[in-house]
This record gives structure tokens, sequence and C-alpha cells, in this order.
């Protein structure tokens, strides 16, 4: 169950590592970062920036699905020690999608996307299988 939870933490502390990500382009690319406007702000970002705002909004979604996944796999009464590998799995390539989506490497972050939401749709077969 730890590996599960640990997952979950780090599934949370991925979308602000993109909003620190998405403030350092937007003190570069605009000259300052404007906490009053920050979604104004970050709507002009052009770029790593703009995709940095864009994979956090997908964080928060990633977030969402596996959140949704081991949230049925423990309705369903599966041991949460089941999922273990498979949640640092997810982890692993959720972090490793962030980079791929701002460095703009659009295949290899299609890959890991979808291998992520293969385990999301696994989970939820666990579930269903139980």
């Amino acid at each position: 169950m730890n590996a599960v939870i640990i997952a979950l933490f780090i599934l949370c502390i991925l979308p602000l590592a993109c909003a620190w990500t998405s403030g350092f382009y937007r003190h570069k690319q605009l000259g300052s970062v404007d906490n009053k406007e920050p979604r104004a702000q970050a709507a002009q970002l052009s770029g790593a920036g703009a995709r940095a705002v864009a994979a956090q909004a997908n964080s928060w979604e990633a977030l969402g699905l596996f959140s949704a996944a081991v949230l049925a796999v423990f309705i369903s009464g599966v041991p949460l020690d089941t999922i273990a590998n498979l949640a640092l799995a997810y982890s692993v390539l959720r972090i490793v999608y962030i980079p791929l989506y701002v460095g703009n490497l659009d295949a290899p972050r299609s890959l890991v996307f979808l291998a992520g939401f293969g385990i999301c749709m696994y989970m939820f077969y666990l579930a269903l299988s139980h």
C-alpha cells in the first residue's frame, strides 16, 4: 500500500513542478511572473513555456485518471499491494512525460502517455475482474 500512496504523492507534486517550470519561462519570455493574473500571462507563452503549461494541465488530468483507477481497485477489494509495481511504473512514466512534453518530443511523449493510460486501464480491468 505504501507504494501506491507514494505514487499518488508524486503525481500530486508533478503539476506543481510544471507550474514552476512555466514560471521560469514566464520570467524568461515575458520579463516577470504575474502572480495577480497568472493564467492570462501563461496564455501569452509560446514554445517550451506554453508546453510546460499544457504539461501541467495534462498532469492534473492524469492524476484524476490514476486516482480513479486506484479507487476502483480499492473498492473492488483487490489488495493494493497487487498494483504496487504498476503504481510506481505509472509514476516513472509521468515523470518522464513532462520533459518530453516541454522538449517537444511528441512521438516518444505519446508512447509514454499510452503506456501510462494502459496501466490505468489494466487497473480498471483488475477491479472489474475481481
